[in-house]
């Protein structure tokens, strides 16, 4: 698809009446196919190199989709609140987190080395093959990374782009710029404490818990949900319902990324099962296997836990499966799945505080199952 100039790409039409999540997120696809076409379209006229290599790379990854959760959220923050009617101001806002989505992880796998993302090579990966594949001079890893930043930096720049209009264009504009300036101030704050704790070998429990709230936390779930409900105008109990219920049930998604990262399958996944290990980010699930083995007495898995003293880069294969059976050996992995029931079924239970629809109730609980990995049962408790 890459060169390629794009093809004209019919608007949303407005739709009368309540769209389920299903609906919701099939209509932010083809807004987003929409957004994405009008970007191609503008960067070709900037420069036709620069929309191949770089704009054309953002395109591609953003059409290869993901959970879009956020969108999801959006949707039933805005339901939640009252929302019914033309959605096109909550399906462009959706489309807009998905692009600030695609910044973020475009700029995390060059920080973090990770070779795959979403079943593919990771944007800056395709940049050092196509450096090579042109026999370009220079070093190919100094190349891409420089590019994919440039990346990341056009997906957030086209996000902003379409945020800004819609706020403009909506009676409660002003409020969704402040959620939406918050949760990117929110963001680069939980990335730099991530990086902040690996480079200091952190192991503390409460740390991890605030890195995970600020890098995903607020803006998976909580964020996405006040900028829904924001353009439908929700009232205070509404939004500080909505809160709760985002700020759990995102936690509960970062805790199972957290699981998924070192035990889960890459070819479920769509990225590598040992990046954490190897780096050793400081996730609650490392910092609760410490505290148990701390507890414990257990040196031997504390020293396998524990940060590396002789300045060495990524662990070995050897250091990360000694690192595995230590979290298993303690509990962690138990004490994590249990914390992640804990605040699935939270999260259900604050969004009742902020709807009595139970279409919207129903569609919150089925997304957190989704984004959790936890079975809720009818009264919103883990099954």
């Amino acid at each position: 698809m890459l060169g390629l100039r794009p093809t004209t790409a019919e608007a949303v039409v407005p739709v009368d009446g309540p769209l389920t999540a299903l609906e919701a997120v099939r209509a932010v696809e083809a807004e987003l196919g929409h957004v994405l076409d009008t970007t191609m379209r503008r960067a070709f006229d900037v420069d036709e190199v620069f929309a191949q290599d770089v704009a054309g790379r953002v395109t591609a990854f953003v059409r290869r989709g993901g959970k879009r959760l956020r969108s999801a959220f959006a949707w039933c923050g805005w339901r939640a609140a009252g929302g019914s009617g033309d959605p096109t101001a909550l399906l462009r806002t959706a489309a807009a987190l998905e692009l600030v989505q695609a910044c973020a992880l475009i700029h995390d796998d060059v920080m973090d080395g990770s070779p795959v993302r979403r079943g593919a090579p990771a944007v800056h990966v395709e940049l050092a093959h196509m450096h090579r594949a042109a026999r370009m001079t220079g070093s190919p890893e100094a190349f891409s990374t420089a590019v994919a930043i440039l990346a990341g930096d056009l997906a957030l720049v086209w996000a902003d782009d379409v945020l800004t209009e819609t706020a403009l264009g909506s009676p409660y504009g002003t409020r969704l710029f402040h959620e939406w300036q918050a949760m990117r101030t929110e963001m680069v704050a939980g990335q730099y404490r991530d990086i902040h704790a690996q480079a200091a070998g952190s192991s503390g429990v409460d740390e991890a818990v605030g890195i995970a709230t600020l890098k995903s936390a607020l803006y998976t779930v909580e964020r996405p949900l006040a900028l829904g409900a924001s353009l439908a105008g929700g009232d205070e109990h509404t939004l500080s319902a909505l809160r709760s219920a985002g700020r759990c049930a995102g936690l509960a998604f970062q805790l199972r990324d957290d699981l998924l990262g070192t035990y889960g399958d890459p070819n479920l996944t769509g990225k590598p099962a040992d990046d954490d290990l190897r780096t050793r980010k400081l996730t609650y699930l490392l910092a609760v296997g410490l505290w148990l083995a701390d507890a414990a007495g257990d040196e031997e898995a504390a020293d396998a836990l524990g940060p590396l003293t002789d300045g060495a880069g990524g662990r070995t294969d050897d250091a990360v499966d000694r690192m595995r059976e230590a979290l298993r050996r303690t509990g962690a992995r138990d004490v994590v799945e249990s914390k992640i029931s804990e605040l699935a079924a939270t999260s259900v239970r604050h969004f009742a505080g902020a709807t009595d629809d139970p279409v919207v109730r129903r569609e919150f609980t089925t997304l957190v199952e989704r984004a959790s990995g936890v079975a809720l049962g009818p009264t919103g408790e883990a099954a």
